[in-house]
């Protein structure tokens, strides 16, 4: 019986943990998504900045709320996935630091 609580002990932190870097990477790029102008992203040939905005404040919102209740489930997953892909594809072209930086 001890086993079974803290097994279930341990499954909690990890979620809260997981939930909580879910929720830190879609601040951080739902911050940066704003903070580069419009024409980047359709100069850059990416979607417009209004989709990529709605996108991550979608995917924090869904995090925060995830994250709040301890869920996680399919939703936390599709928002990481967003967020990811955003950081992975999209900021790199907007910024101007995409490809192979030059070589």
């Amino acid at each position: 019986m001890q086993f079974m609580k803290m097994a279930q002990m341990i499954e909690y932190y990890m979620l809260f943990a997981l939930g909580l870097a879910i929720v830190a990477l879609a601040v951080w790029a739902l911050i940066d998504c704003l903070r580069h102008p419009a024409d980047r992203f359709i100069q850059e040939g990416k979607r417009t900045k209004g989709f990529w905005t709605g996108l991550t404040v979608a995917s924090t919102a869904v995090a925060l709320l995830s994250m709040l209740s301890i869920s996680g489930g399919i939703l936390q997953l599709i928002a990481a996935c967003i967020v990811c892909v955003y950081l992975a594809d999209v900021k790199p072209a907007v910024s101007g630091k995409g490809g192979w930086y030059g070589y």
